[in-house]
């Protein structure tokens, strides 16, 4: 287990993820088949060479759900009784095929869970980052952890 428990957390704390994944062709198309999103930009590289992006278009979903992926491993693995939610996400910047994201957390609130005593509320700010160090991906996830047992 590489996650912590919600009391091993603090506000400000900080993480660079070391786990970098390269968004191929593969993913991108696979992801929009499996959420039946047929947007061309996505899945259509002449539509999308006729875009102002003059490319395939990584679907943001996916760039949203790698991010949130990358983080897994050093904050709610093995801790995590349930994400309650995601807030304030914005995708500054587009993400296309071959560009290679890395995550980033910092800790930016902490709250006692009223009807679980064993638990509490970290509220993590995520930013996704590609090899030109521009955010692509941001957001707030609010996820109920369980404290350290009291053996």
């Amino acid at each position: 287990m590489s996650g912590k428990y919600f009391d091993q957390w603090q506000v400000g704390d900080r993480i660079d993820h070391p786990i970098r994944r390269t968004v191929t062709e593969t993913d991108n198309l696979l992801f929009s088949t499996m959420t039946h999103n047929p947007q061309p930009l996505h899945i259509d590289a002449e539509a999308a060479r006729a875009s102002e992006f003059g490319q395939i278009l990584v679907n943001g979903t996916f760039t949203f759900a790698l991010m949130v992926g990358l983080t897994v491993g050093e904050t709610t693995l093995g801790t995590l009784v349930a994400n309650l939610g995601y807030d304030q996400l914005v995708m500054p910047k587009p993400v296309f095929l071959g560009d290679t994201l890395r995550a980033t957390t910092e800790v930016v609130a902490l709250k006692e869970s009223r009807s679980r005593p064993n638990a509490g509320i970290v509220t993590f700010r995520h930013e996704a980052l590609n090899q030109r160090d521009e955010v692509v991906c941001r957001c707030l996830r609010m996820a109920l952890l369980t404290r350290r047992s009291a053996d």
